[in-house]
């Protein structure tokens, strides 16, 4: 049966109860199952450079098994039971998965962001008591090792820091001047420091422990959106499983190869394209261990394409408008869907790049409080460009907006929150800060996302937009969506990002950031002028507009707003601070876990009072800084 309508999904879902279904229980059954399966055909395969003939190391499912059970069993030795953390952060390597699956199988595995700073790292460090971190030995133009050094120190429950050395995976003569040039990596902690490989080949093949009984945490997962400071999300078993029982059951099989040039941190990575690879059997190539942001990856995607005859693409709007900017120079025939997530994607750039590779693109939606997916574009049916296609069989979906006499559910078409129930929401905990679950459910079963959406008459799901990026000018809401979008019809804008800029009249005015196609040109006066000719609604046209080389993104190309956000409320604080003639400026807005973003402020401290009353007409918090005189 295909995945083509409602009709056809509520068919499939009309089987039988989710729970009726035969599926693992456990992390170690879902792995055992494909190894019994496939074990040797190709499961994973990794280059560390990017070039289209370069080395690159494969490994098949019993490959993949074996080493992930010496993980394991290297962790519970370490002291890692049911319920501990194992850290890891690091870039897309072999080694990566090894850390990964051992450690969901001996306790919780917790992927960290690499390019967090240390104090953000040793912070999720800290909430999640992680005792053991994987983490990469020094090796030339990364400074990883550094900062997981400095945030193990800040981290007083870790005892054991397992480094993972890159150096295997090249050739000469790279493979001889590497040792001469690794940097080295003062240790500021105290934790034992091991060779990751050397350890894991002390350990036997097979489990030395006994496996889970069944559904039980797994993975911590940490937000790192576009909302703020990092929440770290709890996800279980039954979550993994159902994410990879939905690739398997509406799409791969074990002949489809996918590239995914995303990062093992992410959800989109781990939940859903190595969960649905471990429930089809398909093959994932991971290029270079920056993914889509290694060197020569964007260069040479449509050749690794032909290489490794790949069959279904992931990939993000920001990937896809830097892909737009070089030819298809390659055999690509062999691509059936290239699947994009992370953000709605603009609709001028649907269009640029399916006109140029003759690729159909298929946009999904998913969230990391929800082990990931919700829903998708049908690849076998009508495709809504804008839409985020229609829910998966076993997700439930309902839209739902605040009113005077308490939340009420939307009809077709209205706009408000969507929340949603499904095998991958863990209600009641799906954040390990207590405080953060609090209020995230309707109806004490569905999580409440905080985008904002609609489903049309066909049942298909439109995200018009994330109830905390709305600006309110005025009492008025504004879609940051809306000027997005109208910003990109312009030929030169690769991307943009909006905000609401603080304002002491209105509490927010639409403010822009765009960055332009390369080798494009374009001023800000330009582009306000086309932002009103294409923003209908007055109140929205942005009041400031300004180019940057490059938009601050996420590691999976998400625009970062929480920056955008800093360079706002600094020029709009410290323009109002020197129009009164204060010697008082914006130091440093920093992201308060509690208050959100707050302008530190340096200079003259002795004119608190007038500061006071500049400040006060803004509705962002202010403090002093250190520097303060």
């Amino acid at each position: 049966m295909t995945f083509a309508s409602m009709e056809e999904r509520n068919a499939i879902e009309q089987e039988m109860p989710w729970a009726d279904r035969d599926v693992a229980t456990t992390f170690y059954d879902f792995l055992t199952r494909v190894m019994d399966k496939f074990p040797d055909r190709p499961a994973v395969s990794y280059q560390l450079t990017s070039g289209p003939k370069d080395k690159a190391e494969t490994l098949t499912w019993a490959d993949l098994h074996r080493q992930s059970v010496q993980a394991a069993n290297l962790f519970r030795d370490l002291g890692i039971n049911e319920g501990d953390s194992v850290a890891y952060v690091l870039p897309n390597a072999n080694e990566t998965l090894f850390a990964l699956f051992g450690g969901m199988i001996a306790g919780v595995a917790n992927p960290i962001n690499p390019l967090l700073d240390p104090e953000q790292i040793a912070s999720i460090l800290r909430e999640t008591g992680a005792k053991v971190v994987v983490t990469l030995k020094a090796f030339p133009k990364t400074d990883v090792p550094q900062k997981v050094a400095e945030a193990v120190a800040l981290a007083p429950d870790v005892h054991t820091v397992l480094e993972v050395d890159l150096l295997r995976y090249l050739t000469p003569p790279k493979s001889w001047i590497v040792p001469l040039i690794r940097p080295k990596n003062p240790v500021r902690h105290k934790a034992k420091v091991l060779d990751f490989r050397a350890e894991m080949a002390k350990q036997p093949v097979t489990l030395s422990f006994d496996d889970s009984t069944g559904n039980r945490v797994g993975a911590y997962f940490h937000t790192g959106g576009t909302t703020g400071m990092p929440k770290v999300a709890q996800h279980c078993y039954e979550g993994m499983v159902y994410n990879g029982w939905i690739g398997q059951r509406l799409l791969f099989d074990e002949n489809d190869t996918i590239m995914c040039p995303l990062p093992l941190f992410h959800v989109f990575a781990v939940q859903v394209i190595m969960m649905s690879a471990i429930a089809s059997g398909a093959h994932v190539v991971f290029p270079t261990p920056q993914g889509y942001r290694g060197e020569g990856v964007f260069d040479n995607f449509w050749k690794l394409i032909e290489r490794w005859n790949i069959t279904f693409i992931i990939t993000v709007p920001t990937a896809v408008s830097a892909l737009m900017q070089r030819p298809v120079n390659a055999d690509i025939s062999s691509v059936e869907v290239a699947f994009s997530g992370s953000a709605p994607m603009p609709i001028e750039l649907f269009k640029r790049f399916e006109k140029a590779s003759d690729i159909t693109i298929v946009e999904g939606y998913g969230l990391t409080e929800a082990t990931c997916l919700v829903s998708c574009n049908p690849v076998d049916g009508k495709k809504k460009v804008g839409s985020v296609g229609i829910p998966f069989p076993h997700t439930e979906v309902k839209i739902v907006a605040q009113t005077d006499e308490g939340p009420a559910e939307c009809k077709t078409d209205e706009v408000g929150e969507i929340c949603i129930a499904s095998p991958g929401v863990y209600v009641g905990s799906t954040y390990t800060d207590v405080l953060n679950n609090k209020d995230l459910y309707y109806q004490d079963r569905f999580l409440r996302t905080g985008d904002l959406g609609r489903v049309d008459a066909d049942g298909y799901v439109w995200i018009t937009g994330r109830a905390k990026d709305l600006i309110i000018r005025g009492g008025h809401n504004i879609d940051p969506a809306e000027i997005e979008e109208a910003l990109v019809l312009h030929p030169a804008v690769a991307m943009a990002g909006v905000i609401g800029q603080p304002d002491k009249h209105s509490g927010e005015l639409p403010c822009a950031y765009v960055e332009l196609v390369e080798g494009a040109s374009a001023t800000a006066e330009e582009l306000m002028a086309h932002a009103k000719t294409h923003v209908h609604e007055r109140a929205a046209q942005p009041k400031h507009v300004e180019v940057l080389d490059e938009l601050p993104k996420t590691a999976v190309g998400k625009v970062f707003k929480p920056d955008l956000r800093k360079r706002a409320i600094t020029r709009v604080y410290d323009a109002a601070l020197a129009e009164a003639g204060l010697d008082v400026q914006v130091s440093e807005v920093i992201d308060d876990k509690r208050r959100g973003l707050v302008a530190q402020l340096s200079g003259d401290k002795s004119r608190e009072a007038a500061v006071a009353e500049v400040l006060g007409n803004f509705t962002r918090p202010w403090e002093w800084s250190g520097d303060a005189v």
